[in-house]
């Protein structure tokens, strides 16, 4: 059964259902995603594009329209609830408890795979400082683990064909 997960003072539901194939993982709400209650709806993201030009989608959704990543077999959820500006306002205890929480959610809902988007949040939560994007070898609540870019505009590092990439990767591994 689809569910949105709702937890009090969480500024921003989890999109999430049993045994999804991914649940992607946001560092957290930007304040425009807390605003309209809606994962990544900061203009600038690059989440909705990028799946859908990594095939996960057969189109490209709106924010608006998250829920229907469950349809595909996919989730969204937030490492850290706090909503912020950008992720280097967070503090590595919100990290490392979410970290925590993340891990309790995915062994209750059991993702085949658990997607961080974003690798310094990835190594600040789970301790890992040596961590390197694609799969990890530890995994999250039983879920094989992996690690990509985050999407966020901010991040001029990857462009979105970059992004389409590296998602793709992960979508097409067995």
């Amino acid at each position: 059964m689809a569910t949105l997960a709702g937890v009090p003072g969480k500024p921003l539901r989890d999109v999430i259902a049993p045994d999804l194939d991914v649940l992607f993982c946001g560092i957290n709400p930007s304040l425009t995603s807390a605003a309209r209650g809606h994962h990544f709806a900061r203009p600038g993201n690059r989440f909705w594009p990028a799946i859908h030009l990594a095939g996960f989608t057969p189109r490209r959704l709106a924010p608006e329209e998250d829920l229907e990543l469950l349809a595909h077999g996919l989730g969204v959820t937030n490492l850290a609830d706090r909503p912020t500006r950008t992720a280097a306002e967070l503090t590595t205890e919100e990290l490392r408890e979410g970290a925590a929480a993340l891990d309790a959610l995915v062994a209750r809902y059991r993702p085949r795979v658990l997607a961080v988007l974003g690798v310094t949040a990835y190594r600040t939560g789970f301790g890992r400082p040596r961590a390197v994007l694609g799969r990890q070898d530890e995994r999250v609540g039983g879920a094989r683990t992996w690690v990509v870019p985050n999407p966020s505009g901010l991040n001029a590092h990857y462009q979105l064909p970059d992004l389409a990439r590296v998602y793709r990767r992960l979508r097409e591994e067995p």
